[in-house]
């Protein structure tokens, strides 16, 4: 199914508001028209603007937002990143949905952003993995491009990545392959393979079947990594991943790799403080 963000806005609210917001209808009256702005609280890159008027303006049509910071600035506490005018009540009941998705957002492109800047003399790509949070997955990705990084397989659909449990449960890389592209014929699918190796022998197999797009070097070195570059390059795209962190990353782009994927774009990143006041 594919994502549907008015769908998700829609389940969200239902979970948080369920027969009423009982607190803001007792203290807010029906007719109240009021402003909010978004503070920044922290510094980093700012994610999440363009979701946060969807949300709004699918609960309420008649918020109107005034954008003041655009989606992948670099923001510092104090700035304000947007006005919302309107139904005070409106904005109240959408207010934790909006923070939640823009913190989490603005921290990952914040993260993202610092890797993108730690490799950006090389031609490495930054890339993110499905170490997701499960139905966050589109938002957490977002934060990634709008940090500068790129998306990798959205999900299990979309691409063929053959993992090391796959290869054993095929019983080789070879076998795996031509599973892969059996099963691909018999479907009638296109899609790109990706192999994951573990060492140089799963490498030399991998390039004497041929028949696939990308490898990926799973916790090699930066050393073997080098010596790997030597034996794919010019014939596969080469992704390193395996537990790269932001202090080790430079090494691995600088031996020449396409691509770096990190997990920890996603998975363990700290979200941005946000704060969404009235104005009084």
């Amino acid at each position: 199914m594919p994502f549907s963000l008015d769908r998700f806005v829609k389940e969200a609210l239902e979970e948080d508001i369920q027969n009423g917001d009982h607190t803001t209808l007792a203290c807010i009256s029906v007719d109240e028209i009021g402003s909010a702005e978004l503070i920044v609280k922290e510094e980093g890159m700012l994610a999440g603007v363009q979701i946060a008027e969807r949300i709004f303006h699918q609960f309420d049509p008649t918020l109107e937002i005034e954008h003041l910071i655009s989606d992948g600035t670099h923001v510092t506490t104090g700035q304000r990143a947007f006005k919302v005018h309107g139904k005070v009540r409106s904005m109240l009941t959408t207010e934790r949905l909006v923070l939640n998705l823009m913190q989490r957002m603005s921290g990952i492109a914040t993260t993202t952003a610092t890797y993108v800047k730690r490799i950006e003399h090389t031609k490495a790509k930054v890339l993110d993995t499905r170490k997701t949070t499960p139905g966050l997955r589109w938002f957490e990705k977002e934060g990634v491009k709008i940090g500068g990084g790129v998306n990798h397989r959205f999900g299990l659909y979309d691409m063929i990545l053959i993992k090391d449990n796959h290869v054993d449960g095929a019983g080789s890389i070879t076998g795996a392959l031509n599973r892969v592209h059996d099963y691909l014929t018999y479907k009638n699918l296109d899609l790109r393979i990706e192999l994951e190796v573990r060492n140089f022998e799963e490498i030399s197999e991998a390039l004497n079947h041929g028949g696939l797009d990308r490898i990926m070097l799973d916790n090699f070195s930066v050393e073997d990594t080098r010596t790997a570059i030597e034996q794919i390059q010019g014939k596969f795209e080469i992704e390193s991943s395996g537990g790269i962190t932001l202090d080790t990353i430079h090494g691995y782009a600088e031996t020449g790799v396409d691509f770096i994927s990190v997990g920890a774009l996603t998975h363990s990143v700290k979200s941005l403080d946000l704060s969404l006041k009235i104005i009084t």
